[in-house]
């Protein structure tokens, strides 16, 4: 019970920094007074002292965060500067889903293949079929994410939309599980393999090695002893062995990108997730988009952390018996 209290304590410490932060760099930056953005160009002197009082910037700093953090996180009513009157909160909660629905369905794949790619390298470890499948891993992890997609929103889109193989992919753009199961992984499927690709070759990499490093550890050479098949020994113990680097790496790839790393994947394909409205709002300065979709995305990543911490515990008895002799 301390321990989870402990990590909360953590968790709720990070949050305070990150928005404190966040304030800082947009609203306490020298020249970052958003006014004559929200004024327009040429405004009055007289208009813009109006809308420096109404929207409180003429406050000090410290009640300008206590109300940007309150109309965040309480009543979620903070309005866009650029789009005047519209909620970004509500903005960010209708994004939400298609990020979920891209990262999810990229994680499935990227999971899936390493794992297989992995398990297949160390098997042929040091022969033709390991090292092709690592070379493919190495260039799997050079390709730029937005490159492939433009090169597949080229193949698909353009150039051999009408060949058979291409002709059932539909238009740019996201549609909902609920309004049609099949166009939506008709629409999010060749965004997940582009986002997955370099996963696809850090996970088999680093897999493969921890699968070699494991098999170097004294409980495979018992297992060895008890007579069990090489397969029994790779799949039962070293692979069960070398699930947390895995699972580590998982946790924080997968918070990132559902917090906006999926930008370049959203952007390229035209999908209304989280990093695509991360990406408008710096593209039109919208301050409070910017805060929203920054701090969400913090929060995210601070939770995930912790159940990534959560679940080391479950699948590592010995961090509990650590921990208890500590």
């Amino acid at each position: 019970m301390r321990a989870v209290l402990s990590r909360l304590g953590q968790a709720a410490f990070v949050l305070f920094g990150m928005s404190v932060l966040v304030f800082s760099v947009f609203f306490a930056t020298p020249g970052a007074d958003p006014t004559a953005r929200i004024a327009g160009r040429n405004a009055s002197p007289q208009v813009l002292a109006r809308v420096r009082h109404e929207y409180g910037f003429d406050r000090p700093l410290p009640v300008q965060y206590v109300r940007m953090m309150d109309k965040l996180f309480v009543s979620r009513d903070l309005t866009s500067f650029v789009d005047h009157g519209e909620r970004v909160v509500p903005e960010v909660f209708a994004a939400a889903p298609v990020t979920l629905s891209l990262v999810g369905g990229a994680a499935v794949l990227w999971v899936g293949l390493s794992v297989g790619i992995g398990v297949v390298s160390v098997v042929f470890r040091d022969r033709a079929v390991d090292r092709i499948l690592m070379a493919l891993a190495l260039l799997g992890i050079s390709i730029p994410v937005f490159w492939l997609g433009e090169v597949v929103n080229l193949l698909t889109q353009s150039r051999y939309h009408d060949l058979w193989l291409f002709r059932w992919v539909p238009p740019l753009g996201y549609v909902t599980f609920s309004g049609s199961p099949l166009g939506w992984f008709r629409a999010l499927f060749f965004p997940w393999l582009t986002l997955a690709v370099s996963f696809i070759g850090i996970y088999s990499r680093v897999l493969r090695a921890d699968l070699i490093a494991a098999g170097r550890e004294d409980y495979i050479r018992t297992a060895y002893a008890k007579g069990l098949s090489d397969e029994r020994v790779l799949l039962n113990h070293a692979l069960r062995m070398s699930w947390l680097s895995f699972v580590s790496l998982f946790g924080l790839d997968v918070a990132q990108l559902i917090g906006g790393g999926a930008l370049l994947t959203e952007v390229v394909f035209a999908l209304p997730g989280v990093g695509r409205l991360t990406y408008q709002g710096l593209t039109n300065l919208d301050l409070p988009l910017i805060m929203a979709t920054v701090l969400y995305s913090a929060a995210f990543v601070v939770v995930a952390n912790a159940l990534v911490d959560l679940l080391y515990l479950a699948l590592d008895p010995r961090i509990r018996e650590g921990g208890g002799r500590g």
